[in-house]
């Protein structure tokens, strides 16, 4: 009873993607779902997306998890692979790889094989992680254009700071793209979530949404309710001890926090070690029966303490909601000087996903 649990809710998931897919119009929508589909679960998160156009994925672990499910859909490698057997298993099984150093184009290149698949070309226009220079990538293009295993090319790029609308970074890698891009045949793709919700008109032919379909967004100062975009996963877990605290006396581990006033505690059965932040702030809001509650005391693995004393109706058992449904998980990570993206995939093995569709 008093496991917490993650709710995902799947027509979340397609009413945000609807949202995505209403504002880039005719480009295809190469969702993200890397790293366990963001805490979400690869699997049932690619299994509900009927409407996207492809999968992405970092690793070629994540890719044979969709590819062993069956996803009726391209499947895409955007770290690309490391060694000639990475390679040949993408081959047979269809997957589409990104290349972005010299070495990973050599093993393509070098391949001896009757398959064939897209490539997706990186360019470097700013960000410096990965892809190749300007002055390099047009001589892997015409190298890839002329590898027989090699049956389409997709040049790509990745903004550095588009969550920040005022960077000039934003249109310096942009016209860096295009210049390099000029007279190249073939697809192009640059927008991330951020460049998706605040440049729709820059976004090119294909997007890679992230972290907008699981209902966060990523622009400074905003919240998924200004893009019309719903939480998918709801943080819950339940109140297992009330508690009267004098005036003076502390709350949790180091004393980090004294009560100013006579005051009620709740202990709620989640921590760390489940995936709630650890640098979450005394005050950081917590939701109770639609009523917010402010954390007190340190977090600790398997428990927090919230401050209910000017809360109603509030009882052992009850639910707390941690982020998402009413508490948008913005919200917590500013509390606890982090991002939603952590938040999401920090959630641990010993919480409970529930799927729901309502």
């Amino acid at each position: 009873m008093y496991q917490p649990t993650a709710d995902i809710n799947l027509s979340a998931l397609n009413h945000n993607l609807t949202q995505i897919k209403k504002r880039v119009k005719h480009a295809n929508v190469l969702a993200m779902v890397k790293a366990d589909g963001y805490g979400h679960g690869i699997v049932p998160v690619a299994q509900s997306l009927a409407a996207a156009n492809a999968f992405g994925v970092a690793r070629a672990s994540e890719a044979k998890e969709l590819v062993d499910a069956q996803i009726n859909k391209p499947v895409v490698l955007v770290e690309g692979c490391f060694d000639l057997d990475e390679y040949q298993w993408a081959l047979q099984s269809g997957v589409q790889v990104a290349i972005h150093t010299p070495v990973q184009l050599e093993q393509f290149l070098s391949l001896k094989t009757s398959k064939r698949i897209t490539v997706w070309l990186k360019l470097d226009t700013g960000m410096h992680r990965l892809g190749f220079s300007p002055t390099q990538f047009k001589t892997a293009f015409q190298q890839l254009e002329q590898c027989q295993h090699c049956v389409d090319i997709i040049s790509m790029t990745h903004f550095a700071c588009a969550d920040d609308l005022e960077n000039p970074l934003n249109e310096m890698q942009l016209s860096e793209f295009e210049q390099t891009c000029s007279g190249l045949e073939g697809q192009q793709s640059v927008a991330n979530s951020a460049l998706i919700l605040s440049r729709p008109d820059k976004i090119k032919d294909w997007v890679r949404p992230g972290i907008a379909l699981y209902g966060s967004s990523p622009i400074e100062g905003s919240q998924s309710q200004d893009f019309d975009l719903r939480p998918v996963m709801t943080f819950k877990a339940n109140i297992i001890a009330i508690n009267a605290i004098p005036k003076g006396h502390t709350v949790g581990y180091g004393c980090g926090w004294t009560a100013d006033k006579d005051s009620t505690i709740a202990v709620v059965a989640v921590g760390y070690g489940d995936g709630y932040p650890r640098h979450a702030q005394n005050g950081t809001p917590v939701l109770i029966n639609d009523q917010k509650a402010p954390l007190v005391g340190r977090v600790s693995m398997d428990m927090i303490t919230v401050d209910i004393s000017e809360l109603t109706n509030v009882n052992i058992g009850d639910s707390v909601v941690l982020w998402g449904e009413g508490l948008p998980a913005e919200e917590i990570a500013i509390c606890a000087s982090t991002i939603s993206y952590t938040l999401f995939c920090g959630i641990t093995r010993r919480v409970k996903r529930n799927y729901i569709r309502a």
